[in-house]
């Protein structure tokens, strides 16, 4: 099939509409048989209980073109199980792994022109989610839902090589004890968005949110989990209940410390240790890493004289590993690639 005639180089990070996108409902207390639409709308009641009561959970992976020009999908599997953890925390019917699984390969398939090019740096990224259909006045869970997925071609999320980025310690909670923060919920995401826009305005690229409880502990920012590297090399990400399981950062302590010898460590980290570290990024599908190289702490900032103009050298080791195996570069564990055609 021949590629649409796109730019690929010069993508940007947004939504363009692609052919065809899966579509399943939920009825009767049921899921019904899947099947490609091209139609992009969605039309739904106007008491729909995605839009009272934010009842909706999504998920993000990407197709990519292999150094061999075969078009791969990275760790669906492991998407699909974290869908299914998100469903049962906001009491929406499970989507079955084969269901999740069927609906991105027959998605990926119909839309193989829009999957760009190896060595444009592009993606095509693959949006599955689920939401509550049927009207819903009183507080509780809809009766039905759809899911859906629809995928659309990206750019590279840095232009020109991954520079740097800084942050701030949020003066928000990005999530309670008991919450909500270990899901991909809809939610999560919607009161995160006045805590980026002001991170913005103030010149910052993200923020870091610490624990809500204590607020002494480093969580994780709106989208994405910390990466820390010790002055001795070794790879520290933050363990908490609340914080969502980035399906990149376990792919990048398996590389860290199968492919790179270094030793990890995920565990508990104090805000007051993170002065002490090498190198600090923050890791999640778009970027795979985005280096952080300062951290603005209310008028006090902190460094990393490692990653302060570019990645810092494990951070970029750690990069083009992961990337080298999404793109076929390096030969992956068993289970990571799925061949879509």
């Amino acid at each position: 099939m021949a590629k649409q005639n796109i730019d690929w180089s010069n993508l940007g990070f947004g939504y363009i509409p692609t052919g065809e996108r899966y579509v399943a409902n939920y009825k009767d207390g049921k899921w019904g048989e899947g099947f490609l639409t091209e139609d992009s709308m969605i039309t739904m009641s106007e008491c729909a209980g995605v839009l009272q009561y934010a009842q909706t959970v999504f998920e993000g992976l990407k197709a990519y073109t292999t150094q061999d020009g075969k078009i791969v999908v990275f760790r669906p599997d492991l998407n699909a199980k974290r869908l299914i953890d998100s469903c049962k925390r906001l009491e929406i019917p499970e989507v079955p792994e084969e269901m999740f699984l069927e609906a991105v390969e027959k998605v990926v398939k119909a839309n193989a022109d829009f999957v760009p090019p190896y060595g444009t740096g592009a993606t095509l990224y693959i949006r599955p989610y689920v939401f509550g259909m049927n009207p819903v006045i009183g507080v509780k869970p809809a009766d039905e839902y759809q899911f859906r997925v629809f995928t659309t071609p990206v750019g590279p999320y840095f232009k020109g090589g991954a520079k740097p980025i800084t942050i701030k310690v949020s003066d928000f909670d990005r999530a309670a004890p008991h919450g909500t923060g270990h899901i991909k919920a809809g939610l999560n995401y919607a009161m995160s968005l006045h805590a980026i826009v002001t991170a913005h305005a103030e010149g910052f690229d993200e923020n870091m949110y610490l624990d809500a409880a204590t607020r002494t502990k480093v969580e994780e920012t709106g989208g994405a989990n910390f990466l820390f590297i010790t002055k001795d090399g070794k790879v520290v990400t933050p363990k908490s209940d609340s914080i969502l399981p980035s399906i990149t950062r376990r792919s990048l302590m398996y590389v860290a410390e199968h492919y790179l010898g270094l030793e990890v460590e995920q565990r508990e980290v104090y805000f007051d240790e993170v002065k002490d570290f090498a190198e600090c990024g923050l890791c999640g599908t778009a970027a795979v890493i985005s280096p952080v190289g300062k951290i603005y702490d209310h008028g006090k900032e902190i460094c990393f004289p490692a990653g302060m103009e570019e990645m810092g050298p494990i951070t970029k080791k750690l990069y083009e590993t992961l990337t080298g195996i999404q793109m076929g570069r390096i030969e992956a564990p068993e289970g990571w690639i799925k061949e879509i055609c």
